[in-house]
């Protein structure tokens, strides 16, 4: 237990912030009305962002263990623990949980009127489970997490869903479930070859090569699934369009890191071999999957697609900084994992409170806001240009130094991802055109209110990170710095860092 650092606080701090939600969720049921459960909802996500900044205060930035370490033995038979522990790879994610799930109530305050108590109770369920994905550290735990997360948001969007609810809940579900059952099988084959499911005392093990590309291919699949990586991004779209806001808002920010997560917490340290064999493979499908996110942004009418299909491009850039395997790429996509949650769970955000007014998301019938609504168009604007990576924006910090990273691993993919930001800026100063000064002739829409003192502060906090992160993001990449330090050396991995004027940013 040399990896774990205990938790020495007198509370099991991770224990209480991951089945606080559970238990607001048995409680809800007990609650006469939909308001009381609304605000119930509020005041436990809230309670649990609460307790996650101790989590950040009392963080040791300068160690690579994983702390506030809980260990107690769950069925020993099978050498299985209930194992949690934080370090500087997932303290980020757990942070950006517990910011988005409140907002994700707030966003669903008057969006969702019919069985509000069930809804809530989804997205407590919801929060418990993508926490302890983020937390555990032994790998039947992990399965345990991943798969209650499934059923929560299979139902926020097959219950509170769209027109095409079915259709679309189905084929989450489907390639979700057909990505678990590879990632059970890469566990087993783990079990069998070591006799443990704990995840650190996996990491740094040999393992035959053919062992390792056979293993790292049913990790790949179950995480590409998840990203989504091109050509597994199929379910997204549709699953985002119907989802309401609070499920698109979960999915882009919270779920598709999961597989991002994986990629750095299974597949880099368990099997590296594969990763370096395999390696121009994954680097041209993040480049594909950022070009094809671009252009079919492009081509979108729907304000919910176009975003959808950004994730896309996005996450593609996530990956090539992670399959770039040094330094300054890690931590770009790292970064880049958490600006995405924060700008893209924003701008769903923006279109749910708008569709609230209008019921529509079609594009040119959203055209010519901007007179009416100015605030709206303002937190539009803000949340655009650090989709598209404005300099001083968060995403901008990511995007440099994932492709700064990239640069030096693999210079014709960074340079073919570059086009990928260009077309970021096309289609999002498309969608401002025509939001903020397209042309109108429909007089309804001066009857249109603009952004209430709730919506406001639903979006004041997002905007709040996308500055704090553009503008000083040496805090946030000094917590992950010592972890990717620490992986980066107990793989093995050669790769030439980054560029030096990356420096620039971050010391």
């Amino acid at each position: 237990m040399d990896f774990l650092s205990m938790n020495a606080q007198g509370f099991p701090l991770l224990s209480i912030l991951v089945f606080l939600p559970l238990a607001g969720a048995l409680v809800t049921p007990l609650l006469p009305g939909d308001n009381l459960a609304r605000w119930w909802a509020l005041f436990v996500t809230l309670a649990v962002a609460a307790l996650s900044l101790p989590l950040f205060s009392g963080f040791d930035a300068t160690s690579a263990l994983y702390q506030f370490g809980e260990h107690r033995p769950w069925i020993e038979s099978f050498n299985i623990h209930y194992t949690l522990g934080v370090d500087g790879i997932s303290l980020l994610l757990v942070m950006m949980t517990t910011l988005i799930m409140p907002l994700c109530v707030l966003g669903s305050w008057r969006y969702i009127e019919k069985r509000v108590p069930e809804f809530m109770i989804c997205l407590l369920v919801m929060e418990t489970s993508m926490l302890g994905v983020f937390l555990a550290l032994d790998l039947v735990l992990f399965y345990v997490f991943w798969e209650a997360m499934l059923i929560p948001m299979y139902l926020l969007i097959a219950v509170w869903g769209g027109p095409r609810k079915t259709y679309a809940s189905m084929k989450f579900f489907l390639y979700t479930l057909a990505g678990s059952v590879l990632l059970l099988v890469a566990i087993v084959a783990l079990y069998v070859s070591q006799g443990t499911f704990s995840i650190p005392a996996l990491m740094g093990q040999q393992y035959s090569l053919g062992f390792q590309v056979m293993v790292f291919l049913a990790f790949f699949l179950a995480f590409a699934i998840k990203v989504p990586m091109f050509p597994f991004h199929t379910w997204l779209p549709a699953a985002h369009v119907e989802a309401p806001t609070a499920g698109s808002v979960i999915l882009a920010s919270v779920l598709l890191k999961m597989g991002t997560y994986g990629f750095v917490r299974f597949c880099l340290p368990i099997t590296p071999d594969a990763v370096v064999e395999l390696l121009p493979y994954l680097q041209w499908l993040s480049v594909a999957g950022i070009l094809y996110g671009g252009f079919t942004a492009l081509a979108q009418q729907d304000m919910k697609k176009l975003i959808a299909y950004s994730s896309v491009g996005h996450m593609g850039f996530v990956t090539l900084g992670i399959f770039a395997l040094n330094e300054r790429g890690l931590e770009g996509a790292m970064l880049q994992m958490i600006n995405h949650g924060v700008t893209t769970g924003a701008l769903f955000l923006c279109v749910g409170m708008l569709y609230e007014r209008t019921h529509t998301r079609d594009l040119n019938a959203s055209a010519g806001l901007g007179r009416f609504m100015p605030i709206y168009v303002t937190y539009l604007a803000f949340f655009s240009l650090s989709s598209l990576a404005f300099p001083g924006t968060n995403s901008f910090v990511g995007e440099f130094l994932i492709l700064a990273g990239a640069f030096f691993n693999n210079a014709w993919a960074a340079v073919a991802a570059v086009p990928g930001a260009i077309l970021a800026a096309a289609y999002m100063l498309r969608l401002l055109q025509r939001v903020i000064w397209g042309g109108t002739d429909n007089p309804d829409q001066s009857k249109l209110s603009d952004l209430g003192w709730r919506e406001t502060l639903t979006l004041a906090p997002l905007l709040a990170f996308v500055f704090w992160i553009g503008l000083a993001p040496e805090p946030f990449l000094r917590v992950m710095r010592p972890s990717i330090g620490h992986l980066l050396a107990q793989t093995g991995y050669q790769a030439p860092n980054a560029l030096a004027l990356a420096d620039l940013f971050t010391r």
